[in-house]
């Protein structure tokens, strides 16, 4: 690969990197996997040891550039609107500043570890070169906007979404039942289709559009692995099935004539060794060229047996910048309003399914950074608050006030839905203000919007069959949050467990780097022996009130008849005022397919 464009990393200066073999004698402390969590904004690094199930040393990682969601890098070339890419480059920032940080932080020996796992935030793609090269790195296409990684909240590309869904029930395809019946622009095709109708240089010149946890593997192995996960969740892709026909994708959109030639056909299961860490890369992050790499993960299926959850009728939240959903069961059932059910997706041996909310920690963000903030749309500035200060006393406030005292209720669209409708042009609502509406009440209102899209997508779960009995949250907000943990707690009508840990996904991930090590090398033999081994603690217990409940139930009555009138009998509302707004702003091509 040609994208070790920087110097040796400074931070690594006087770092002692033994050479030794995968699986050399580890008496000091046992062994150890390192686990790297893929965000939104940062990236995290854990040391997790595999004889206890310690959490030795784990360091974030801010990456530099953000999202990517106004201009490109250095150019000053301006993005349409719902775009939001990154730059690859972070990704790798992650691990060579991450990893040697954790690394010193936790005093552990680089010999110790025996395996890396990774997890990302999905759909994120990136077009790249076959030796890997990021197109975005090259001079020739940093000023091409789609040569730059797409972020999964890349919603530009929701036109294409929209035809593929209306062409897959025109002819009766059976694979979007697996999907809950509608496309979603987060995904692998939709996103490429864009990339082909709207630059098809940089379409051309891309010898692989690959998702970004294969490809930071790509980069530490030097090897090319595509994850069965990613590819089954978000590029329609099933073991049994393979890709839908290229009569369905040229029906939609005749200029892809080769709907695999970007994604590959060879899909390898979690857990499952993607390679060896490559000597240019170890010799960069701190760690012994040669240990074992997992196949790249999704942040949030992770998550599952991360939080040490192996078996059905528990509901799996990640809480962060949005929400992802996880079930797993022994069957099969193709319902509406999930984005995907594949088998052995999240767990051996059961089918995983998914379903989410795209706007939960991204929501609190806009309300506190953009509305409050002094000196926000113009308002007087004051002393400067620390953000975190803003939050905890919002939290405070909200948290003092009675269930249904707000006399608000919030749709919680701010990022288009995820689930149960499925629809990225959908936009928030915020119903009841008065003059007399105070600061806390409306971010009441907006977690209570959380809670009561939780409450949506379990109750979806229960129609068809798949029991909840509890609901296990991790992640940012599920530490960080007891107002938030005890609204979804009342709503929902269950109890909710965070476990003790506050970086479950990298736990998980580092599960799996574990896994792909093996028992001859310090590892595991399989995921339910890990999860056996690695299973954390309980840190604290929600348990619902019933009267909230009661009071919420008459809430939720007012949110469901929102929901379904403006997510489905009048839905073209909330549509028009985006279309306007797209029209005036400028927005990307549209796609017609034809």
């Amino acid at each position: 690969m040609s994208v070790h464009i920087r110097p040796p990393n400074p931070r690594l200066a006087g770092v002692s990197i033994p050479r030794e073999s995968a699986g050399a004698d580890r008496a000091d402390g046992g062994p150890v996997a390192v686990g790297v969590d893929f965000g939104t904004e940062s990236g995290r690094v854990l040391l997790l040891e595999l004889s206890s199930g310690r959490e030795l040393a784990s360091e974030e990682v801010r990456y530099p550039h953000g999202v990517i969601d106004e201009v490109l890098p250095d150019t000053g070339e301006a993005l349409g609107q719902d775009w939001a890419l990154q730059h690859p480059l972070d990704y790798v920032e992650v691990l060579e500043r991450g990893i040697p940080a954790a690394l010193a932080s936790g005093a552990v020996d680089p010999g110790r570890v025996v395996g890396i796992g990774v997890d990302f935030t999905s759909c994120t793609v990136l077009p790249a070169l076959a030796d890997g090269t990021p197109l975005c790195t090259l001079e020739r296409w940093r000023r091409h906007p789609h040569a730059w990684p797409k972020l999964w909240k890349h919603h530009a590309a929701q036109a294409y979404a929209d035809r593929l869904t209306a062409v897959a029930e025109e002819r009766g395809e059976a694979f979007l039942s697996r999907y809950g019946g509608r496309i979603s622009s987060e995904w692998y095709f939709p996103k490429l289709l864009q990339v082909l109708y709207e630059d098809r240089a940089v379409y051309d010149a891309a010898d692989a559009f690959v998702e970004a946890t294969d490809w930071i593997v790509w980069h530490c192995t030097g090897a090319e692995v595509r994850s069965a996960c990613a590819a089954g969740y978000k590029a329609f892709w099933s073991e049994r099935e393979g890709l839908p026909s290229t009569e369905y994708f040229q029906a939609a959109y005749p200029e892809l004539v080769a709907p695999a030639a970007k994604l590959g056909t060879r899909f390898v299961p979690l857990g499952a060794r993607a390679g060896r860490l490559r000597e240019e890369v170890a010799a960069r992050v701190g760690l012994p060229a040669g240990i074992a790499v997992a196949a790249g993960n999704v942040d949030s299926f992770v998550s599952v047996p991360g939080a040490g959850v192996e078996r059905p009728g528990v509901f799996v939240m990640v809480v962060g910048t949005s929400i992802c959903d996880m079930v797993v069961h022994p069957d099969e059932v193709r319902m509406p309003g999930i984005t995907g059910v594949v088998y052995e997706g999240i767990l051996p041996g059961l089918y995983g399914y998914e379903a989410g909310q795209p706007a939960v920690g991204d929501m609190f963000a806009w309300y506190v950074d953009r509305l409050l903030a002094p000196g926000a749309n113009g308002a007087a500035a004051g002393a400067p608050v620390a953000r975190t200060d803003r939050y905890s006393a919002l939290e405070a406030a909200a948290g003092a006030l009675a269930p249904g005292s707000t006399g608000l209720v919030a749709l919680d669209w701010w990022n288009g839905n995820r689930s149960i409708l499925a629809d990225a042009d959908l936009s928030g609502v915020l119903a009841g203000l008065t003059l007399s509406t105070r600061p806390e009440e409306v971010y009441r209102a907006l977690l209570e919007s959380v809670a009561f899209g939780t409450r949506r997508i379990v109750d979806n779960f229960e129609e068809h069959g798949l029991g909840i009995e509890r609901i296990v949250a991790c992640g940012g907000i599920a530490e960080k949050s007891p107002v938030m943990m005890q609204l979804i707690s009342d709503v929902t009508g269950r109890a909710v467990e965070v476990p003790a840990s506050p970086q479950i996904p990298a736990r998980g991930a580092a599960l799996f780097g574990a896994v792909a090590a093996g028992p001859e090398e310090g590892g595991f033999g399989g995921v339910g022996e890990a999860v056996a081994a690695l299973r954390p603690p309980v840190a604290r217990t929600y348990r619902p009130s019933r009267e909230a409940g009661a009071t919420y139930a008459e809430v939720y009555s007012v949110y469901r008849s929102l929901h379904d009138q403006l997510g489905r009998e009048k839905v073209e509302w909330l549509h028009a005022l985006k279309q306007i707004r797209r029209s005036v702003a400028g927005p990307s091509a549209p796609a017609s397919g034809g």
